[in-house]
């Protein structure tokens, strides 16, 4: 019994890795980003679910079905860093930003955006 309080323990204290990813076409340089509190996490979630024919991004979905994941990279662009502070748990408003620069980066890149739900 102690041993199972021990892992609910330790499972509490664990911090995955946050921050921002991006799926990007290889065949029509379009993207799809992503901020997220587990980064391993979602993007394996990601995958799946355009594996699946499953992705709420439906352009992304149809286009992951014509040209085929070997025509995608999928690459973690930024990893937010957790506060000294431990008592903080809230990093929306920082993921929200990163999320907006990265944006930003990219569209000077030249780098078109796959419409959320279109």
């Amino acid at each position: 019994m102690d041993r199972k309080k021990e892992l609910k323990e330790w499972y509490k204290q664990m911090k995955p890795d946050m921050g921002i990813f991006m799926i990007r076409c290889k065949a029509n340089n379009k993207c799809y980003i992503q901020a997220t509190h587990d980064l391993r996490g979602v993007m394996n979630g990601t995958r799946v679910k355009l594996g699946a024919n499953m992705h709420p991004c439906r352009e992304l979905q149809k286009e992951w079905k014509e040209y085929g994941e070997e025509n995608f990279t999928v690459e973690i662009l930024e990893n937010l860093e957790y506060d000294k502070d431990e008592t903080k748990t809230d990093y929306k408003d920082e993921l929200a930003l990163l999320h907006m620069i990265w944006e930003e980066k990219l569209a000077k890149e030249g780098l078109e955006f796959y419409k959320k739900n279109s």
